[in-house]
């Protein structure tokens, strides 16, 4: 596999496990996951609170280590990368919205974008890095908020900041975990909007969501149970994925 050839799946996953532990003896949160994303994709995965969605998500960024199995994406290896290989393979080809935004209260909204430039050397000097965060910024419909601390903008504008951070090193894919959990109706459809227009100029996007409205209009819905995925399919219109949604969910 080799990164960029559309006629490849960007992401494979091969009997993926995870499993912690605990007094009664070892949970299994993932019990053999077999997967496959392609490049341009907008993937929701849908599953109840401890089903997991959040491990996969982890599995998928890097943020934490499988037990079995094997994940490759853009043709690399992340299960047999070092620690250091894969912080670094992290910062600079995979780009996390979290649910709780987790922009550093210090910074303006234009320094947490620049965070992530900063840390993999990337776009030269703090000039360049700040003009490229406010690029990202205005993508979002958020430059006018550039130079305001976190606390001084809304839920939903800390959201857009925190997807232009994740898209600072122009990333391979973006993961989203619970990105509108925290937002009302009004908000979390403009940050749905944000993504549907990354994917339309080709970006990858992974997204684990319990807001049925917003998985329904994806290309691709995932539905996870126990640790597995049970259901895999693509809807062909929004009506059809409102449909879907509500069988998985029954």
């Amino acid at each position: 596999m080799s990164k960029g050839k559309s006629n490849e799946p960007l992401i494979v996953v091969k009997g993926l496990q995870k499993a912690y532990r605990t007094p009664a003896g070892d949970f299994y949160a993932l019990k053999g996951i077999d997967l496959e994303i392609w490049p341009g994709e907008f993937v929701a995965l849908l599953g109840r609170s401890g089903a997991g969605k959040s491990t996969l998500i982890n599995m998928l960024t890097g943020i934490d280590r499988p037990t079995a199995g094997e994940i490759w994406i853009g043709g690399q290896a992340i299960h047999r990368m070092s620690e250091g290989k894969l912080t670094r393979w992290r910062g600079r080809e995979v780009g996390v919205v979290f649910q709780s935004f987790q922009l550093m209260p210090m910074l303006t909204c234009a320094q947490n974008v620049m965070l992530p430039m900063d840390f993999a050397n990337r776009y030269g000097t703090p000039r360049r890095q700040y003009a490229r965060a406010r690029e990202l910024l205005a993508a979002v419909d958020i430059a006018m908020h550039a130079d305001k601390l976190p606390a001084a903008v809304s839920g939903g504008q800390r959201q857009r900041v925190a997807i232009a951070r994740a898209l600072a090193n122009d990333p391979t894919f973006l993961a989203a975990d619970e990105p509108t959990g925290n937002l009302d109706s009004r908000t979390a459809e403009a940050v749905f909007s944000v993504f549907q227009q990354l994917v339309a100029a080709g970006k990858t996007i992974f997204m684990a969501t319990h807001d049925r409205d917003l998985a329904a209009r994806v290309s691709r819905v995932l539905h996870i149970e126990d640790g597995l995925i049970v259901e895999d399919t693509r809807p062909a219109s929004p009506a059809e994925g409102y449909e879907l949604v509500a069988q998985m969910e029954a």
